[in-house]
């Protein structure tokens, strides 16, 4: 059946039909320039402004993004890099393109982020850096990560591809460590079309990363570090500007949206997403926890409602990887979670449709 509500969309106009239809014309659409284009630039000063970073620098994904970091750190072959595995592949596969080795961590019940204290169990000589996702837009434990990260003296790239404008004690994700990574996909609480960028405060750290983007050059055909064509086209980085402006007025959508949802589901025999004292979520994702998910994403679909399972098979699962390890949590969560659309275009009736559909099964 036709899903009549998705789960995530984007959400475009004039205004970006407006800024593609004059890159066109102008006729530049991408450059090799070590700072990037004019619209590259413009979209990393709105970016930086927003998270307030010293820096900004954009890619063509947010996989591109960790994958740069990554680089920037100097990752490679016999590292080991701390990530968890209930999360999209993406994080993990940045890791083996750079050689490097993915070691999978267990998460917390209470947000499904990384959990610190499995993570200190699983440092060794050999880690290089921790790679802590801010999932469904829920922030990870920072306190106990910045325990982590000085007493071991590792840095940390925060995988902020799900977490755009979630803050902690007023501070953005992305910007408590070394670097934080962004994803600009369709399905994000904004999009480039394709898309990501990287957010630091350290300068050294930005140079390397104009230069990882850039085939290692700065000034063209003098490569001085090793780098790929990471670089974000013209067109996108105009849409990005253009839903940079737009995005405080999404994520209000999204917060009174989830709002509601809460308040229609509170009295149900079901786990709903809740924020921690001092954070302030994106609601990317509004996702709830229940031992029936499969018979309710079946219900929800039937009637034409785009709920999903973020994610029910875990990476360390998935054929490519095929690992042994143990971790309890993710699997119990992978087969328990269920997201469902709060997104700015999702209606008050369609709340209420969705939440009586889910009424209606329990």
């Amino acid at each position: 059946m036709l899903l009549k509500i998705a789960v995530n969309i984007p959400i475009v106009g004039k205004e970006e039909i407006g800024i593609v239809t004059n890159i066109l014309r102008e006729g530049a659409l991408t450059s090799a320039a070590n700072l990037g284009g004019k619209y590259v630039q413009d979209f990393e000063k709105s970016a930086a402004s927003f998270v307030n970073s010293k820096y900004a620098i954009a890619v063509n994904s947010g996989t591109a993004a960790l994958q740069a970091a990554l680089l920037a750190l100097d990752a490679k072959k016999g590292d080991e890099i701390l990530v968890p595995s209930f999360t999209f592949v993406a994080t993990a596969n940045a890791v083996v393109s750079t050689g490097a080795k993915p070691v999978f961590v267990d998460i917390l019940k209470e947000n499904y982020t990384i959990d610190p204290d499995d993570l200190e169990k699983k440092i060794t000589k050999k880690t290089r850096a921790i790679l802590p996702v801010h999932l469904y837009g829920n922030v990870a434990i920072i306190e106990r990560l910045s325990e982590i990260s000085k007493k071991y003296n590792i840095p940390i790239i925060e995988d902020s591809a799900q977490s755009l404008g979630s803050t902690y004690k007023g501070k953005h994700t992305g910007t408590f460590f070394e670097m934080g990574c962004y994803s600009m996909y369709p399905a994000k609480v904004m999009t480039a079309g394709e898309g990501g960028f990287i957010v630091t405060n350290n300068r050294s750290l930005r140079d390397k990363l104009l230069m990882i983007r850039n085939h290692g050059m700065v000034h063209g055909y003098d490569t001085k570090i090793f780098g790929l064509n990471l670089r974000l086209p013209e067109i996108n980085a105009g849409i990005a500007t253009v839903q940079m402006k737009k995005l405080p007025k999404f994520l209000k959508s999204r917060k009174d949206n989830a709002k509601r949802m809460s308040e229609l589901l509170s009295d149900l025999r079901i786990t709903l997403p809740a924020e921690r004292k001092n954070e302030n979520v994106n609601w990317y994702l509004y996702t709830i926890l229940t031992d029936n998910r499969d018979k309710i994403l079946k219900k929800l679909n039937d009637k034409g409602i785009g709920a999903a399972a973020y994610y029910p098979t875990p990476v360390h699962k998935t054929p490519f990887y095929q690992l042994k390890t143990k971790l309890p949590i993710t699997d119990w969560a992978s087969s328990r979670v269920l997201s469902l659309p709060i997104h700015p275009n999702v209606t008050q009736k369609n709340i209420e449709f969705i939440a009586k559909t889910i009424r209606d099964m329990l």
